[in-house]
């Protein structure tokens, strides 16, 4: 069968790797289109479009480059007809990805949604174009289930994916050599991997460089974006950067500042003590105030349905805030052991790997069925 995918983001690349692989183990024919990035191709996936021409973030960046997405947009639909696939299988990036499913729909190709957009935390009628354009839905954390069953919305629950990127993952026994970091125990920098998010955090998570001088900070950088945007900060702070390698990085580390995001549960999946940093554009953050919908912004509060990190938001994204925060998670064993007794709950709530195959499996069936 033939299979066309799109994923925009890097988390969406490593989630579309995996599936594909699910996919293969249930279709060895499987002819998949697709766009994402390097690990949805090493997979066995024909990229058409890099999810790294995609990472627009924010409401006026977007707006900027709006010709831009509405040619990436037409040249989709054009290539989609062309390719004339069995199912469509949208992983996340909401904003790009509905529009396709509605055009997919529109033109009686079958739809599927791996990895949900967020209608639970805002905008919560948007389910209902879930359910008008998406045939199937493959949901990730638990409470989606009971979401969507307010809508009259049967979805599938298939698990974690991260469980299964995880659970592969062997970590080097000699990282700290090859990436010369020596001994000192190690803060984790994960600042997220757009543009625009790490020029935002950086500055402020590198205020605490000097505040922990028996800590060494290290940044968790990705090859898609360009080096100086991380390097120029070596000239002001003594901190190391490590490319494509934060699981690396989180199998060494003592504590994380992480921008809120996939990364956050990634981050408590390695029993990291951290605190989530986030820090929008005035604009942006007026719109966010107005249309969110739940109480956390981290995955790691959301699915635990309580405060198990502190998420230091906006104007409470301070120096003094952020200093007291690492304080109690790096030098407060009281504090430290509550945190990973909360990612302990988490784990117990997510369940184990297998997600990836599962969705595969599943999309398969429905596709024989069909």
């Amino acid at each position: 069968m033939k299979y066309y995918i799109i994923a925009g983001e890097r988390s969406g690349d490593l989630h579309g790797s995996n599936l594909i692989k699910g996919i293969r183990k249930h279709d060895n024919a499987a002819e998949i289109r697709a766009w994402g990035g390097d690990m949805m191709q090493a997979a066995g996936a024909e990229i058409v479009k890099h999810y790294r021409d995609l990472a627009f973030m924010g409401f006026f960046e977007v707006v900027k480059n709006l010709p831009t997405i509405i040619g990436f947009f037409n040249f989709c639909k054009k290539d989609i007809l062309a390719f004339q696939p069995d199912v469509v299988i949208l992983i996340d990036y909401a904003g790009f990805n509905m529009r396709v499913a509605k055009f997919a729909k529109l033109k009686g190709i079958k739809t599927f949604y791996y990895i949900s957009p967020k209608v639970w935390a805002w905008n919560q009628s948007r389910a209902l174009n879930l359910k008008k354009y998406v045939d199937r839905l493959f949901v990730i954390f638990p409470f989606e289930k009971d979401f969507f069953k307010k809508y009259d919305y049967d979805v599938d629950y298939v698990g974690n994916p991260l469980f299964d990127a995880i659970a592969d993952f062997q970590p080097s026994q000699d990282f700290r050599k090859e990436a010369r970091l020596g001994q000192k125990p190690i803060i984790a920098l994960l600042p997220g991997s757009r543009k625009q998010e790490i020029e935002g955090m950086l500055s402020v998570m590198l205020t605490q460089v000097y505040l922990f001088p028996d800590y060494q900070f290290v940044i968790g950088a990705v090859s898609n974006l360009p080096k100086e945007l991380y390097a120029r900060w070596q000239s002001i702070f003594p901190v190391k950067i490590v490319v494509d390698d934060a699981y690396n990085l989180l199998s060494v580390a003592d504590a994380a500042l992480v921008t809120s995001g996939t990364a956050t549960l990634e981050t408590a999946l390695f029993n990291i003590p951290q605190v989530v940093c986030y820090r929008g554009g005035w604009a942006a953050y007026q719109v966010y105030k107005r249309v969110i919908r739940v109480p956390f912004v981290s995955l790691v509060n959301l699915i635990a349905g309580r405060k198990v990190v502190t998420e230091l938001l906006q104007y409470d994204l301070t120096k003094d805030n952020l200093q007291a925060e690492l304080t109690k998670i790096t030098l407060n064993k009281e504090s430290r052991e509550e945190q990973l007794k909360g990612y302990e709950e988490i784990r117990n709530l997510l369940g184990t790997k297998g997600a990836s195959e599962k969705a595969g499996a599943l999309m398969v069936n429905y596709l024989k069925q069909s």
